[in-house]
């Protein structure tokens, strides 16, 4: 009890905007406090832990050793307060919150504007930051507690991940209608002379497509990398480039835009697309909400499996 006489809650409060956001002025934006302020109170910090608890690298500051190990327990420890506190008392309404979201465009497609509808609706104090990266770093974001919730797909998730399907998918291939057989179809032997448009974060990344092909000890060429879904439908006119892709990437695709769609020649199983978060969220019943809140804007896409 001594050390807690040390400590009040708005320094923890403070402690956890820095330790996320790695940057005093925007922990000081996060927490609508003057920069000054929070500079004194980092100092108060590193004199409570006896630790720099952030230290400069280049441009940006990085996390001791200490500070990455008093992350986690932190967050336990301010979402078990604030269940303590707000047990059952959580009003959407009148909740003040930022929800720090990974997702790709295609989910930003499919999900985003019907969530930003529904919190505009029933929470228009709470607001949302979106970013993007591989499946990889949105695991390992949701572990350090960088961000509150990432959508995608998570075939393996990492000790503390709790993932929830939203609905199920499966791929198609689409090419320049004119660049196909009449019949819009491919052998798997021309399917693979074909170059092979991939999206992706970072050309190294695994994907399910490679993953099936390799399984059969064949390879394709991928001519183009890029991480930008509608903008993969775009190249392939007036070339002989193929895309596979999620089957729901497609529906901004006019049907007049002179593209074939068609199944791959090989078998690729539907996958599930989720939401994934940590389960040290698991008592915030503001995070609860908010995942409840996008599984409902996802129930129009369990209706079939794409278009």
């Amino acid at each position: 009890m001594d050390d807690l006489r040390r400590i009040d809650l708005n320094l923890l409060l403070t402690l956890h905007a820095l330790l996320t956001e790695k940057h005093v002025t925007r922990a000081a934006l996060r927490l609508h406090k003057s920069q000054p302020a929070i500079s004194h109170a980092l100092a108060q910090l590193r004199e409570i832990f006896g630790d720099p608890l952030l230290t400069r690298r280049g441009a940006g500051m990085v996390l001791t050793p200490r500070a990455h190990d008093l992350l986690e327990p932190l967050e336990l420890a301010l979402t078990q307060l604030n269940a303590l506190l707000g047990a059952g008392a959580f009003d959407p309404r009148q909740a003040v919150r930022r929800f720090r979201v990974a997702m790709s465009d295609y989910a930003a497609h499919l999900v985003l504007p019907l969530l930003v509808k529904r919190l505009r609706d029933q929470a228009p104090n709470i607001d949302v930051d979106v970013c993007q990266a591989s499946r990889e770093a949105m695991l390992a974001q949701l572990v350090d507690g960088e961000i509150d919730l990432a959508l995608g797909v998570f075939p393996d998730t990492a000790s503390g991940i709790v993932a929830e399907t939203l609905f199920e998918e499966h791929f198609v291939s689409v090419a320049d209608t004119h660049s196909l057989p009449r019949r819009g179809k491919l052998s798997l032997a021309n399917w693979l002379a074909r170059p092979h448009v991939l999206v992706a974060t970072r050309p190294d990344a695994d994907n399910e497509i490679d993953a099936a092909l390799a399984a059969r000890g064949r390879r394709r060429r991928v001519a183009l990398v890029l991480p930008h879904w509608r903008a993969s439908t775009e190249v392939l006119t007036g070339t002989d480039m193929i895309l596979t892709v999620a089957s729901r990437t497609l529906d901004h695709v006019p049907r007049d835009q002179g593209l074939t769609r068609f199944m791959p020649p090989f078998e690729l199983p539907p996958f599930a697309f989720q939401q994934a978060w940590h389960m040290r969220k698991e008592t915030d019943s503001a995070h609860h909400w908010f995942r409840g809140v996008v599984m409902d804007c996802s129930r129009p896409l369990q209706d079939g499996v794409g278009k």
